[in-house]
């Protein structure tokens, strides 16, 4: 079931997503070689508690998880995908590594979600259109989200526009509704038919979030339970904002 928020809880959730997209911009600064992904999530739970606000993936366990998720951020290295756990099997970041940082934030009892692929140091042509091409994706989906479209609509822009520079769009990973719980109705895509899925309604809230792979669409869950990552080893990128659909241009509140 679709939630619409009321206009008092888009307030707050744009509270919440200034704060939130400044701790992501302090923590994409800090990526360079030698930085370590524990470094990323101290610094993350740092910036949230002096916020007084709330990491909203720590301690949430997924719907058919064997254990809750263990970590603030989830920072995903190269062929990971989504969902990389920092605090375990630590990874320490080098030259030419590209690094997906993913943070859900809880403001006032209301969730943001936004994620940013960074270059470590010299990354290769290749990888560095990748983030580029992924946060195009991502524009491309947010400028038709607009009341009285339909979510198909997102899903159509992403995927033709990954499709048609031959990159990968990981199977089964899409965005969705997002404010009350870190996982909300409705299902989005990052490929379908335009026209088609759940009218987009003012006061909706969303994810919005295109994954792009150098390689194909086939993904595996790694032994950790959560991390995601390309089954052919290919590299990826994730750009992800939330948005609040209004009757016109979607206000972006991770921006």
């Amino acid at each position: 079931m679709i939630k619409i928020k009321k206009p008092e809880e888009i307030e707050i959730l744009k509270e919440g997503g200034a704060r939130h997209a400044f701790i992501l911009r302090t923590l994409k600064d800090m990526v360079m070689p030698g930085i370590s992904t524990q470094a990323l999530e101290d610094k993350a739970r740092e910036m949230i508690l002096e916020g007084g606000d709330k990491g909203a993936f720590l301690n949430y366990t997924p719907r058919g998880a064997k254990r809750a998720f263990p970590a603030a951020l989830c920072v995903s290295v190269n062929n990971e995908i989504v969902h990389g756990i920092p605090n375990e099997n630590v990874r320490t970041l080098v030259d030419g590594d590209i690094v997906t940082i993913d943070l859900g934030l809880t403001h006032k009892g209301l969730i943001t979600d936004s994620a940013v692929t960074v270059a470590v140091g010299e990354a290769g042509e290749r990888e560095r259109n990748l983030i580029a091409h992924t946060e195009e994706a991502l524009a491309r989906g947010i400028k038709e989200a607009q009341g009285g479209g339909f979510v198909g609509d997102i899903s159509f822009a992403i995927g033709s526009f990954a499709r048609s520079l031959g990159y990968g769009i990981p199977d089964s990973l899409a965005g969705h509704g997002v404010g009350y719980a870190v996982h909300e109705d409705p299902y989005v895509p990052n490929e379908g038919p335009a026209g088609k899925g759940e009218r987009l309604v003012p006061g909706m809230v969303i994810a919005i979030e295109p994954m792009l792979t150098l390689g194909g669409d086939k993904i595996v869950l790694a032994s950790d339970g959560y991390t995601y990552k390309t089954k052919d080893g290919s590299w990826a990128a994730h750009a992800e904002h939330t948005i609040v659909i209004t009757e016109g241009e979607p206000i972006i509140l991770t921006k």
